[in-house]
């Protein structure tokens, strides 16, 4: 296996074999985390090839001394996935707009004791929609508000979603026990 820092040398000597080798490398992982946005294997591709587009062109932004490599090319191509998402026009976000007074409570994250592959095929069985929202909040990180800003939905909304996705894990896990 090649050297991740070999690889990216060659990446920013604008070589292409470098650039597909990081690519293939880090393909089924990205593919997992755009997933998680879009039903449509040709709209995954697209927000994979989208930021692996900006990681090319940025990589000299790159700081090692600020945190892996990984996680920069991850936050690049997720916010190059939630810009598709906001840049499409005909998309139709399967959000119904939800009061802002409705009861949320951020319990603990139901993902915390569960392997990737494993979250991977609870996420696949929530409706898109919740599983968008979700992905944001229990595997990104995100806060309401920031997703709320990230889909162009009110937090009422995002609160709901995450509200029905513990619902629906709860059934889901308790089904697999």
């Amino acid at each position: 296996m090649d050297n991740l820092k070999e690889i990216l040398a060659g990446c920013r000597r604008k070589e292409r074999q470098s650039q597909e080798k990081l690519y293939r490398q880090f393909y089924p992982v990205l593919f997992a985390l755009c997933r998680n946005f879009f039903e449509d294997k040709h709209e995954i591709v697209t927000a994979i090839n989208n930021g692996m587009m900006k990681v090319f062109k940025n990589l000299d932004q790159y700081d090692a001394a600020k945190g892996e490599f990984f996680n920069w090319m991850y936050t690049t191509v997720r916010n190059a996935a939630l810009t598709l998402l906001r840049d499409k026009k005909t998309q139709h976000f399967d959000y119904d707009e939800i009061n802002e007074n409705m009861f949320f409570e951020a319990r603990e994250n139901p993902f915390q004791e569960l392997e990737y592959d494993d979250i991977e095929v609870y996420m696949s069985q929530l409706p898109m929609a919740t599983r968008r929202v979700s992905s944001l909040f229990y595997l990104d990180g995100f806060s309401v508000k920031e997703i709320a800003e990230a889909l162009n939905i009110s937090e009422g909304t995002v609160k709901w979603h995450l509200s029905e996705s513990r619902s629906r894990l709860k059934i889901i896990f308790e089904k697999s026990i």
